[in-house]
This record gives structure tokens, C-alpha cells and sequence, in this order.
């Protein structure tokens, strides 16, 4: 099933059931959804749908740290509710040693020897990663191999 229909179906699913969060997440990720595809002209494969899902995470998450700066609780509950929501879209996140390999491997195949091939190694490593992992792990990781 692709990921619009899965979203599409909980949707209706959560009318049915009453349940305010994750329909208010899922009619958010989808008019998002509906945004990319008018300005691509196109309906999104289930990648595009996955970079969608994935940048409305991230600012979530952003969100839940301003919150916790500020003192505001019910704020970053709220929003760790709707990350819980749209975190059973995406696909099983890589661990840190996971991510450590694929690293790695990325460094030895574009034969990194600095941070000044930081670029070249984060270009082969994302399409890799791309919704399985935290970008900002990700960069902490490969700085942290190439020192």
C-alpha cells in the first residue's frame, strides 16, 4: 500500500474513531503533501512522500526544543504527541552503530580524508539514510569519523 493511501485510510480511520491528534497530524501532512504536489505539478512517489513526512518531523522536533527552552510543557507535549503520530509513518530508524557502518563505508568509497570532503561523503551517504535517520546524527557522526 503506498504511504498517501495509508495516510488516506488512518484518516479515515481516526474520523471513525474520534481521535482528534492524529487526524489534526495526518489532515496536516497531508495538505503538506498536497502543497509539494501542486508545486510539482505531479503526484509524489512514495520518496517525495517520505521528504515530506521527514521535514515535517524536523520541525516538530524543533519545535519541541524551543518549547522545553521556554518552560512550556503543555506546548512540548502537544508536540511530542505529534511526533509519536507521524513517527509510525516512517521507516525503522537506523541505530548509531548503524549509522556508524554506513559511515564508513560512505568515507573509504569517496575517499574522505578531511572535513573538507565532509560534502562529497554526506552527498553518498543521504539517499541512503533518507528517513531512517536524524540528519543532525548523522552530521555529528561524519564529523566526527573525519577528524
Amino acid at each position: 500500500m503506498r504511504l498517501v493511501e495509508r495516510l488516506t485510510d488512518d484518516m479515515k480511520q481516526a474520523m471513525k474513531s474520534k481521535d482528534k491528534l492524529k487526524l489534526s497530524v495526518i489532515r496536516m501532512v497531508k495538505s503538506a503533501i498536497k502543497n509539494e504536489e501542486i508545486n510539482h505539478g505531479k503526484e509524489l512517489s512514495d520518496d517525495e512522500v517520505l521528504t515530506v513526512l521527514t521535514r515535517e518531523l524536523k520541525q516538530r522536533r524543533d519545535s519541541l526544543q524551543e518549547f522545553e527552552k521556554a518552560g512550556r510543557d503543555d506546548l512540548a507535549a502537544a508536540s511530542r504527541d505529534e511526533i509519536a503520530v507521524l513517527m509510525e509513518y516512517m521507516p525503522e530508524q537506523l541505530g548509531e552503530e548503524d549509522i556508524r557502518k554506513l559511515v564508513a563505508e560512505a568515507i573509504e568509497q569517496t575517499s574522505a580524508s578531511s572535513k573538507k570532503d565532509m560534502g562529497k561523503v554526506m552527498g553518498v551517504l543521504m539517499p541512503k539514510v533518507k528517513g531512517r535517520a536524524d540528519g543532525a546524527l548523522v552530521n555529528k557522526v561524519v564529523q566526527e569519523l573525519l577528524q
